[in-house]
């Protein structure tokens, strides 16, 4: 469009001075250099959604894949993989405006083993219409759709991580089309192995005296991981598959301190299985159906020895079969957008846990849960600039345990006069349900004296969340936030008052609020460097009156910074560099005070080979490996304090062979939030 204008009015100039000079005059005129300089916008704001161009974001960065270019997204956190938006107590991650029904370490797979040159855009939506199924925040991940122009395209990868132990994998992704048919492959193979230490000083008060037990405690993992992800779509017709199977699992605890030497081995008598198939339809008259069908298993054995005496063993296993179907209507009325819809969900979870040599009760429960909801929603823009959507969904949720009705509103606003300034407000509520291992009241023991217990009289919570947003120049951007959950979770230490014993188990609270602050800024100079600017300023308040048999009110003030830098030596250059600095201030958890922690990271980016198809990343994260924090609790009688060494110290060499070869003959014509045994 900018060349258009700029070739008519070049054409108008030519033609005005040809009518008003002589001959003689216009026989010889050389116009100057003309040199047109624009900048794509990085923010812009539709609807109570913020489309980003993160593609242009990450372009210099040392990421290969999109799991690691999120973390470059406005208001976006990258914590040692796991994305949270700033604002929002929870993101879901969907991809072309569905919902993957995937759990959270099948899609970061997913996402980690999917290319960046994928990237389309990318969309926030701090409150999601209830048209896309999800409560709450969302990030819509847009991928390129393959045409058959492009042929046949993708990439290999291969990677190496050195942490405490190596780890290594490869992927490959291809994509192609043909006439009305577009296919997508994308499959993963990892070997991991990861470490940490956690040192704790329990000075536990029982019969009116304190026992001081110290404990030095190291976990090692490892596994085999395969992640496949395929879809196959005619016109508007679409099926996807989607599945994880882990192998070889298996992970040791070795704890020495007070209580003597313990050995704690986890092992997976069969492989991890998760198996997903989903079809959908789009209809000619702007309907959508569709359903998936999903399948997981995961059968895992404990042992428990105090030096080389044993003292008990366990057999969990899980499987759990889960249907879901929707349908989707929407019309437009005039300028009004109506969309309207239901879906159910239905569960069944077969969970038992057998004990042997112990006194602990064994369970085989089946546990089946159904979610049934209906929505209507609106969508209209206004000739002032005001654009919103509003939605309202009413849920029934029934398992054995309790079942609720619930309403759940949700109000997303945009309003400018010009693109220079953007306002978005945000509104929305959600219910958040626990695990459902944890609805079984399982039982596991790290040691004598520390063991993990389910909870059947978990209630799930409802989270209330909203955000006031100010973009400036569609690139600096603003979020005043609050955000409320009303019986909200936490799962933290507790020295029990009957006995020498420490509990871990998962309780409500009466509530969780924060209120804060967010601001982000990019800038540079030229081509040569360019950075950005994170800061969250909050306060976080956490109140329990019944935390076991004590009660707690915790409140702090916490600031979060974080610098992004990128350079480049020409502006051709193949090679980048990046240095990134992120802190964050001490923070609490519960009743726990955690101290503060802090990273420095560093990349470097090189493209060769032909039309730069390859590229070799190298990335430290955490070069002084201080982002694990200490966890100390001094309140009501209770005296603990933890000291977590990971091993977030990393350095990641991935190589990147890109290809576009074979063209089709005729040129003209693709949630384990709930599912496991134990973390």
């Amino acid at each position: 469009m900018r060349k258009a204008i700029l070739f008519i009015s070049l054409f108008t100039y030519i033609s005005a001075v040809a009518q008003t000079e002589t001959p003689d005059s216009i026989s010889y005129q050389q116009l100057n250099e003309v040199v047109v300089k624009g900048e794509m916008p990085q923010i812009r704001g539709e609807d109570g959604i913020m489309v980003v161009d993160l593609p242009g974001i990450v372009k210099d960065k040392p990421v290969t894949n999109i799991l690691e270019a999120l973390g470059y997204l406005p208001g976006v956190t990258n914590n040692n993989g796991m994305i949270g938006l700033t604002g929002a107590s929870n993101v879901t991650i969907i991809l072309n405006g569905e919902q993957t029904n995937m759990p959270l370490q099948n899609l970061y797979q997913l996402l980690y083993n999917t290319p960046t040159y994928r990237l389309k855009n990318v969309e926030i939506m701090y409150s999601a219409p209830a048209k896309y199924h999800v409560n709450g925040a969302v990030i819509n991940v847009i991928l390129k759709t393959p045409k058959p122009l492009d042929g046949l395209q993708g990439q290999v990868r291969a990677g190496y991580n050195q942490a405490h132990y190596g780890s290594y994998g490869g992927g490959f992704a291809a994509s192609y089309a043909i006439k009305d048919w577009t296919f997508d492959l994308n499959y993963g193979l990892s070997r991991s192995k990861s470490w940490n230490c956690e040192e704790t000083w329990s000075n536990h008060l029982y019969n009116d005296q304190r026992t001081m037990i110290e404990d030095d405690m190291r976990r090692i993992s490892e596994n085999w991981n395969n992640t496949i992800f395929a879809s196959a779509a005619w016109k508007t017709l679409k099926l996807t598959y989607n599945g994880q199977i882990i192998s070889g699992s298996k992970s040791w605890s070795l704890s020495s301190g007070t209580l003597g030497n313990y050995t704690n081995a986890y092992n997976m008598l069969s492989p991890i299985g998760y198996h997903n198939i989903a079809l959908r339809y789009a209809t000619p008259f702007d309907m959508t159906v569709g359903g998936d069908y999903t399948v997981y298993s995961e059968n895992r054995s404990q042992s428990l020895f105090k030096g080389t005496d044993f003292l008990l063993s366990s057999e969990n296993r899980q499987e759990i079969n889960r249907w879901h179907i929707y349908i989707d209507q929407q019309h437009q009325l005039g300028k009004w957008q109506l969309n309207y819809g239901m879906e159910y969900q239905h569960s069944k979870d077969h969970s038992s846990q057998y004990y042997r040599i112990s006194d602990i009760p064994d369970f085989d429960d089946i546990l089946n849960e159904n979610v049934a909801s209906f929505y209507a929603g609106t969508q209209r823009s206004f000739d002032c600039g005001l654009s919103f959507n509003l939605s309202a969904k009413g849920e029934y949720y029934h398992n054995k345990y309790q079942h609720n009705w619930n309403f759940i509103p949700q109000l997303g606003a945009t309003y400018y006069e010009n693109p220079r300034n953007i306002f978005q407000l945000n509104f929305n509520t959600r219910r958040i349900y626990p695990s459902y291992w944890e609805l079984h009241g399982g039982t596991s023991h790290i040691n004598d004296y520390s063991t993990v217990i389910g909870n059947p009289n978990l209630q799930p919570y409802i989270q209330y969340d909203t955000q006031f947003n100010y973009i400036l120049k569609q690139k600096y951007m603003a979020t005043l936030y609050f955000q409320y959950g009303d019986k909200t979770t936490v799962q933290l230490p507790y020295q029990s008052s009957d006995a020498l014993n420490l509990i871990y188990q998962t309780i409500n609270m009466n509530y969780e609020r924060v209120v804060g602050l967010n601001l982000y800024a990019p800038f540079g100079v030229g081509y040569i460097w360019n950075a950005t600017i994170t800061t969250n300023l909050m306060n976080r308040r956490a109140k329990a009156d019944h935390f076991h048999d004590i009660s707690f009110d915790n409140s702090k003030w916490i600031f979060y910074g974080k610098l992004s830098n990128s350079l480049k030596f020409s502006h051709n250059s193949p090679v980048s560099i990046s240095l990134d600095l992120s802190y964050i201030s001490p923070s609490l958890q519960g009743m726990a005070n955690m101290s503060g922690i802090w990273e420095l990271d560093a990349g470097v980016k090189w493209q060769f080979g032909k039309k730069r198809c390859c590229e070799l990343d190298l990335k430290a994260d955490d070069i002084f490996n201080k982002w694990s924090p200490t966890m100390t609790i001094n309140h009501a009688g209770q005296d603990y304090r933890m000291k977590v060494h990971d091993m977030t110290r990393n350095l990641k060499l991935t190589f990147i062979w890109r290809f576009n070869g074979f063209k089709p003959k005729n040129d003209n014509q693709i949630d384990t939030s709930r599912f496991g045994t134990g973390k």
